[in-house]
């Protein structure tokens, strides 16, 4: 075996700079992998493009489960467009703002609505979004305080579901990466054990109504309600105009029947689960069970969608076609990402730079604080680049094998990676998730950013402890004293610094 030495960390720690500093993911893992492929070829250029491309690129591509990762990846586009074009899930939406009567009911309802448009982030903001700005006008209350909620629900609730484009894509990362150590596990389940420890997506779904439970507001939040409602009081003209844009908003949705989303969703839910059963009860889930199954589902509720497009709205099959096709297009970003993670990862593999690493802070990390110093890496490192999918890809590949060969919990782990890469991607000013929520709620980007933060860093917090206490006992139960002492830590915060700003004005 080759000793790289301190050469053996140079491809993921340039990838992590360059993504820092470029921002751009697809060029950092590509200037990752071609200088360690340089490395192996030793130093010569030609080589090392040739190498590259034929051992590790081809190589990956070919892998079966790879392959179908991609396709599964592709259809899910194809389905998402689709939805998006029938107007089902707006319509959803909408049917949920009939039962708004006071301002919290209707942050009730905006956080709701959030969760139930789990099967994409940037849908969630671009529907739930410009449907609910007329609501909460109404209702008085700021943009600021929609885009917190509908950019909290977004990416958090997506990273839960297992069978969408985010479960697909952080699935294939870990069955490489466990590949990669040796470990003969199936990424489904190991996903599946994962989910308890996804603190901060948890904690930040379930903060929304713990902070509304105070019914007040505290920090750049309070500032900005307050400055809302003054600017009403200014200008109380502005309020009578607010009506007829909301009962315009919802007759235009009534217009598209509430099924073109229910049944196409009742469709993917109800396929999948009796994928999973049948072979839960005949030969074991495997992994390429589950990737057939999604496959199979994503078809099937895609059919059922074109059908009732056709039906209701009088779409023919082709349009509803080329628009799949579309939609498949705007996942080509994330394959070509997944492509080139699981490249760097083989060249890491040969480089062995989980060993390296592992001998190197051995002596300096506790094992069981190797998930919390993960979920601050991870942070950061999405802070900076504002990008969750980036991360993911970058870190899987180092810290799983430096977990293993500490002897450090690889699940727990692996959660740290997912929740580091979300709380960073959730409070980066640059982070596209952040952008659309400011878009969809209509609101200023930077005052976005400015008020969600306070609000952020009190999940993010607490699943940086979780994850302190996660290494050393290994319990999925702690999430629930997460939950409740983040639930004490709320009321105790805003009973001090938060005030009330939603009684209704004179």
């Amino acid at each position: 075996m080759n000793d790289y030495g301190v050469l053996s960390i140079v491809p993921p720690t340039l990838s992590i700079i360059l993504a820092i500093y470029t921002r751009n993911v697809i060029f950092s893992l590509s200037i990752g992998a071609f200088v360690g492929a340089f490395i192996l070829v030793g130093f010569n250029p030609f080589f090392a493009i040739v190498d590259l491309v034929e051992q590790h690129v081809f190589v990956q591509l070919s892998n079966g489960s790879n392959t179908q990762v991609l396709i599964v990846s592709l259809v899910i586009g194809g389905f998402i467009a689709l939805l998006e074009k029938s107007g089902g899930a707006t319509s959803f939406s909408t049917l949920v703002t009939r039962f708004v009567s006071s301002p919290t009911r209707g942050q009730i309802a905006a956080w709701f609505a959030g969760i139930t448009i789990f099967f994409t982030d940037s849908g969630n903001a671009l529907i739930v979004g410009p449907l609910f700005r007329p609501i909460f006008k109404k209702l008085r209350l700021c943009k600021e305080k929609l885009a917190y909620i509908i950019d909290t629900t977004a990416a958090p609730v997506s990273i839960l579901v297992p069978f969408i484009g985010w479960g697909v894509y952080i699935m294939s990362l870990i069955e490489n990466a466990y590949g990669d150590i040796g470990v003969n596990e199936q990424a489904f389940q190991v996903l599946l054990d994962v989910w308890p420890y996804q603190f901060y997506a948890l904690l930040a779904l379930l903060s929304i109504p713990m902070f509304l439970s105070t019914g007040r507001d505290f920090g750049p939040m309070l500032k900005a309600q307050q400055k809302y409602n003054q600017a009403l009081l200014d200008n109380p003209i502005s309020k009578q105009n607010e009506m007829p844009s909301i009962e315009k908003n919802v007759q235009l949705q009534e217009d598209v029947k509430i099924s073109t989303f229910l049944v196409p969703i009742s469709v993917l839910l109800f396929s999948i689960a009796g994928f999973l059963i049948y072979f839960a009860f005949t030969e074991g889930v495997g992994g390429v069970h589950v990737r057939s199954g999604i496959f199979i589902s994503y078809l099937f509720a895609s059919m059922a969608c074109a059908l009732l497009m056709k039906r209701n709205q009088n779409i023919t099959f082709n349009e509803s076609l080329t628009e799949f096709f579309k939609g498949m297009e705007k996942l080509i970003y994330i394959c070509s990402i997944l492509v080139l993670a699981w490249t760097l990862s083989s060249v890491c593999k040969d480089l062995h730079t989980g060993q390296y690493l592992a001998d190197l802070i051995g002596g300096a990390i506790p094992p069981a604080l190797l998930p919390a110093v993960v979920f601050l890496l991870g942070a950061l490192m999405s802070f900076a680049t504002g990008s969750s999918y980036g991360t993911f890809a970058i870190l899987m590949i180092i810290v799983v094998p430096v977990a293993h060969d500490l002897g450090a919990p690889l699940t727990i782990t692996i959660a740290a990676v997912l929740s580091g890469g979300l709380f960073g991607d959730h409070t980066s000013p640059i982070s596209d998730t952040t952008a659309l929520a400011s878009m969809g709620s209509g609101c200023q980007h930077i005052d976005h950013v400015s008020t969600q933060l306070s609000y952020a860093l009190i999940s993010g917090t607490m699943a940086f402890v979780g994850f302190i206490f996660a290494g050393y006992l290994e319990m999925p139960s702690i999430i629930i004293g997460l939950l409740i002492a983040q639930f004490i830590l709320i009321r105790f915060i805003l009973s001090i610094f938060g005030k009330s700003t939603s009684e209704k004005m004179e």
